[in-house]
């Protein structure tokens, strides 16, 4: 009996269990497990940097396409599709082999930049847009369940530090690529430009890529069986209403008044689907597209608390800072993106930092603290910008909240791959990378929102400036819209318009700090 005691003291708990069966799989040997981590890294640059390289280039496609009443598409055709098969595509990744699909979404995404660099009409250009998201939605989960059958649990915080970084980066250059085709060569070859790096991307993942412990759902034997295995009645509500929330958050407030009839049908539609979706999920349960026990789970609703305001934070000072920094500062777009370097930087050392420091020490938690820390800190002091601060003061206030995004960017998917068994990883990780999305998709509007409001109001106060002039203007044509004695005036009612945005900010990642209490701490590291 001594004996049997001593035994049972020595077994490893449930989750350290989980751990040490993670680290006893077999693994891909270092150089293969480099060449498919760049494979990823490139999907995930290619996917970021598209979401953000159109920006500077929809002038040139509005003037060859006389399009200008489709400009909300472009960006609309993109998201919708990418969010909308967010969460199907991790039903889809628990069910079938990891690597046909994970290419199937590159090819797509490949299909949808050169439908989009070829179209001859702005139609075509939407379909194009449509079908690349259609391609990054497998792509971007498909790049979490790679990572969780290419590398140990403890190293992959390390590498998945750098997502972060990446992430940041293409947010960044994105605009300036852009600019640099549209200006010099033509709007085209920002589209073109992906077709080489997926096919790359595309080779690797053929020729390197092997799961062979991949743990699959058994299938259906019949057509029609595994349809109703990927919870196609779930699908079928939540399908509307993502479209239903990104139109309405798209067209209210610029195409649509918010209190316009169109919009309000919207919204309450969304949240008669969303209801219904839950009620569905519960119903199926393990059958559902989310089984409910999944986000049941402590840490994963922690994770996807934090996902959704982590990321409508960063967007939306990400979005915003250049536009100060033209307003305000009377610089030019490429000028601004150097500006927001602190902010990169921060980003870069804070996401790549703490992915090593965990890989060694093993915890996560302490990182989602002080991104809840670091981001209102730095969010607050930046809405003390005006119109004579200093280069040290908007450089100082960045760093901190850059760092403070690249602490916490990346640890909710640490979690759902820590606490959640393998095979529920790719659910996890659809989750919270489609709460990401729907994080920006909700702050921006109404960023722009408060914005355009408080701005408007404000200019109120100018005798001498129309509104609407200083609004549909742009930021690069500002100066020239009043007259000199006016625009110290008119520089003021813009950085008060944009303080507002940073309060949303400071707002928005103060919520952060509610998910730290439900964060457990959970080892990446085996137990000895």
């Amino acid at each position: 009996m001594p004996e049997v005691a001593e035994e049972v003291e020595k077994a490893p708990s449930a989750p350290d269990a989980k751990v040490q069966g993670q680290q006893e799989m077999e693994y891909p040997g270092m150089m293969k497990r480099a060449l498919i981590m760049v494979s990823v890294y490139l999907s995930v640059f290619l996917i970021t940097l598209d979401q953000n390289i159109i920006s500077t280039a929809i002038p040139k496609i509005t003037d060859e396409f006389h399009s200008l009443d489709d400009i909300s598409w472009y960006g609309t055709a993109y998201l919708m599709t990418m969010c909308t098969f967010q969460l199907l595509m991790g039903k889809v990744y628990k069910q079938y082999p990891v690597k046909p699909v994970f290419m199937a979404g590159v090819f797509l995404f490949e299909v949808g930049s050169a439908i989009c660099g070829a179209a001859p009409s702005s139609a075509v250009f939407i379909l194009g847009r449509a079908v690349a998201g259609l391609g990054g939605s497998g792509m971007i989960t498909g790049t979490m369940v790679i990572m969780s059958h290419t590398l140990p649990l403890q190293q992959r915080p390390a590498w998945q530090g750098a997502f972060g970084a990446i992430f940041a980066i293409a947010s960044v250059i994105g605009p300036l690529v852009g600019g640099a085709f549209t200006n010099n060569v033509t709007w085209r070859w920002c589209f073109y430009l992906n077709l080489p790096v997926g096919a790359v991307s595309l080779l690797v993942t053929l020729l390197i890529l092997q799961v062979p412990n991949q743990k699959l759902e058994p299938r259906a034997d019949t057509f029609v069986g595994r349809v109703k295995q990927l919870d196609i009645f779930g699908s079928l509500i939540s399908f509307p209403a993502i479209i239903c929330l990104v139109l309405a958050l798209q067209w209210g407030g610029t195409t649509y008044a918010w209190d316009n009839v169109r919009i309000i049908v919207l919204l309450v539609l969304t949240g008669i689907l969303w209801i219904s979706f839950i009620g569905v999920q519960v119903w199926k349960k393990e059958a559902a597209t989310v089984p409910p026990r999944i986000v049941k789970n402590r840490s994963v609703l922690g994770a996807m608390w934090f996902a959704l305001f982590n990321n409508a934070s960063m967007m939306v000072m990400v979005y915003y800072l250049p536009i100060w920094f033209q307003a305000i500062k009377g610089v030019d777009a490429i000028k601004s993106g150097i500006m927001l370097l602190p902010t990169i930087l921060g980003t870069v050392i804070g996401s790549i930092s703490s992915g090593f420091i965990i890989s060694k020490v093993g915890y996560y938690a302490p990182f989602f603290i002080l991104s809840a820390i670091l981001m209102p800190v730095g969010a607050g002091l930046l809405t003390t910008l005006n119109i004579d601060t200093g280069a040290g003061e908007w450089i100082g206030y960045q760093v901190l909240f850059g760092l403070g995004v690249g602490f916490g960017n990346q640890q909710p998917l640490n979690v759902v791959q820590t606490v959640l068994d393998r095979p529920d990883v790719p659910v996890g990780s659809a989750v919270i990378v489609f709460l990401r999305f729907l994080g920006s998709s909700l702050a921006l509007p109404i960023a722009q929102s408060v914005f355009l409001n408080h701005l408007v109001a404000d200019l109120t106060n100018l005798s001498s400036v129309n509104p609407e002039d200083i609004v549909k203007g742009g930021v690069t044509d500002l100066r020239n819209l009043v007259r000199p004695d006016q625009l110290s005036l008119l520089l003021r009612d813009y950085n008060s318009a944009i303080i507002n945005v940073f309060y949303i900010v400071t707002a928005t990642s103060s919520l952060m700090v509610f998910s730290c209490f439900f964060i457990e701490w959970k080892t990446v590291r085996p137990k000895k």
